[in-house]
């Protein structure tokens, strides 16, 4: 690391009223898939920000091209990335940044197309194991130890999913002993789940177009539900059976929807695309005769392309276009805007953002106003578009070059 970004990172923007904080309340966890521990973007950490946030930058490393998310295990941290032309999954240690595994992606059936696509997924670490989901559809279960492919599935050869110049984007789902995708193939084989040890097929069902939109699990009333956002709309199904449980279409233009479906407890979901239909709240609910899935409201007020908005105390918090919003998810009016485009969670009551120009800051996650308490240069050399993650009081971040893991100074020495 020069000498100048080693001075940058250990600025310490009002470090002693930080560093007095109780830290003893500090909560920490993993940060294990896509969106981490409840696939809400919500951090459970506590005690991470103070009066005057300050951060120090813990390591640096080369990575390859890709927009693959950071989930972080313990002491051991997952992405994809290209390395010498081909797609990988890598495996860093958390602590130093350095390699300690990494496993080809790419099958050997000659008829697959070779050289890497960016690779957009995230793995899903689960025990033992981490799943992964290539650009080219191949789904793979690793050994997350050492990185050993135990199985592997390949989407479009075995279930006919083929869209012409459009790679798998969406992270896989576990859920108990299933590991659920959207494939995206023909003949009721757009939805699909695999038993997470063996590989072999649960159950497919449906013919939506692929969306490119992860997959989530919420509860309504008593019964466990797995929504999916696919290029025809939302569509939830009982997560080990794949029976289908209502439907509410939502049909863009190529049939596009790229953002994960945000639950809003008890029963509804919020949906959006950068499209002309806008965002969307939906609720569902039970009947005698199965669920009644009827629109709360819609507008064009949260337009989110590729970053999914997150909910947090009554308020949706997202990028509309190049604009970060707070909208009022009850009526889905606009509270307050600011400039600016990227991906976000929320941790401590604060959003984390990684705007595009690579700059990460600090925002109050409160409706009453845009109130940025600290802001710094992350990467130089290329637009951010990776989610952030959080895990053990470090910040995980990446671009098309480098992974780096930040400190929020107080939480690790």
């Amino acid at each position: 690391m020069s000498t100048a970004r080693t001075a940058l990172f250990a600025i310490v923007l009002g470090a002693l009223p930080a560093l007095a904080q109780d830290w003893s309340h500090w909560q920490w966890t993993d940060w294990p898939q896509w969106l981490g521990p409840h696939r809400n973007g919500i951090s459970p950490e506590t005690g991470l920000f103070g009066k005057v946030p300050s951060f120090r930058e813990s390591w640096r490393v080369h990575a390859g091209q890709g927009s693959s998310g950071l989930s972080v295990v313990g002491d051991r941290l997952y992405t994809m990335y290209i390395h010498s032309g081909e797609e990988y999954a890598v495996c860093l240690d958390a602590r130093n940044g350095e390699v300690i595994w990494r496993t080809r992606t790419t099958g050997n059936d000659p008829s697959e197309p070779r050289g890497g696509r960016s690779p957009r997924a995230t793995p899903t670490v689960d025990g033992k194991m981490v799943y992964v989901l290539s650009t080219r559809g191949r789904l793979l279960a690793l050994d997350s130890q050492f990185g050993t492919q135990r199985w592997s599935r390949n989407i479009v050869r075995d279930f006919d999913s083929v869209r012409p110049n459009r790679i798998f984007a969406a992270s896989p789902l576990v859920n108990r002993n299933l590991v659920l995708i959207e494939a995206g193939g023909k003949s009721g084989h757009s939805l699909m789940a695999f038993d997470k040890i063996s590989g072999e097929t649960a159950w497919t069902t449906g013919s939506d177009e692929r969306g490119h939109s992860s997959p989530i699990i919420a509860t309504i009333g008593q019964t466990r539900q797995a929504v999916f956002f696919t290029g025809f709309g939302l569509i939830a199904v009982a997560p080990q059976k794949g029976r289908v449980l209502w439907q509410y279409p939502y049909i863009t233009s190529q049939s596009t929807n790229v953002v994960t479906p945000v639950f809003i407890p008890p029963n509804r979901f919020f949906i959006s695309s950068s499209s002309d239909m806008g965002g969307s709240l939906v609720e569902v609910t039970a009947t005698d005769k199965g669920y009644e899935v009827a629109e709360v409201w819609r507008n064009k007020n949260m337009r989110n392309h590729a970053a999914t908005s997150i909910y947090y105390q009554g308020h949706l918090y997202g990028f509309d276009g190049s604009t970060l919003k707070c909208l009022d998810a009850e009526t889905g009016e606009e509270k307050w805007k600011a400039q600016g485009k990227g991906t976000l969670i929320v941790a401590d009551g604060h959003l984390v953002i990684l705007d595009e120009r690579c700059n990460l800051s600090i925002v109050e996650a409160t409706p009453a106003g845009f109130v940025e308490k600290a802001n710094i240069p992350v990467f130089r050399r290329s637009r951010c578009g990776t989610v952030p993650s959080l895990a053990d009081g470090g910040i995980y971040l990446r671009d098309n070059e480098e992974i780096v893991r930040i400190n929020i100074m107080g939480a690790t020495q």
